[in-house]
């Protein structure tokens, strides 16, 4: 979850760290309490992700990129489309027909969403923003991820400004949740 460094390197440690999970589900046949562990687990990671990306990276998007607001909405819409297929997996029973396609269309959106911030967000970024200041994100991303809502909640305003208000109230609800439940501790 925190890996150290400046933003991006934290970010790219995430998305390798997401890149694992989701082999280890591709190798598992489907159904079972193991491949609903790893899903809840890539929930978890994928969700603090998200939250800790909209309030601290896509404000800096906005601010030190030429373009950023555009660039920082298109991002935004993809972690909604992911938050949406998230909350399927979650209510989804293990033997539904459907988990396969879900979890091919979850790890296809996730997959072009990492490419293009690492092919095109980071490096603008950056270019664009000292060592002094990337490291501050840095740290303010780990901040974010660790009090983070770990369940997806679609609903939920995704405003730098609401979220950094409402996410650590959510956050404190869903892993109170997760320890009365067990959910991620494998």
């Amino acid at each position: 979850m925190g890996h150290g460094g400046n933003m991006i390197e934290e970010l790219k440690a995430d998305h390798r760290e997401v890149e694992v999970m989701f082999g280890r589900m591709q190798e598992m046949t489907l159904g079972g309490q193991e491949l609903r562990d790893q899903i809840d687990e890539v929930t978890i990671e994928l969700v603090r992700h998200s939250v800790a990306e909209e309030q601290y990276l896509y404000p800096a998007v906005r601010e030190y990129v030429s373009g950023g607001d555009r660039l920082a909405d298109k991002e935004i819409e993809d972690h909604s489309r992911v938050e949406k297929i998230l909350k399927q997996l979650e209510q989804m029973d293990m033997g539904d027909a459907r988990m396969g396609l879900l979890l091919e269309q979850l790890m296809s959106e996730v997959a072009a969403h990492v490419q293009d911030e690492e092919d095109n967000l980071f490096p603008m970024l950056s270019k664009a923003c000292t060592a002094e200041q990337l490291n501050d994100l840095g740290d303010k991303i780990r901040r974010a991820k660790s009090m983070a809502p770990t369940r997806p909640h679609p609903g939920a305003p995704s405003s730098p400004t609401a979220s950094k208000l409402l996410a650590p109230g959510a956050g404190l609800v869903d892993r109170a949740r997760d320890f009365v439940s067990g959910r991620g501790k494998s």
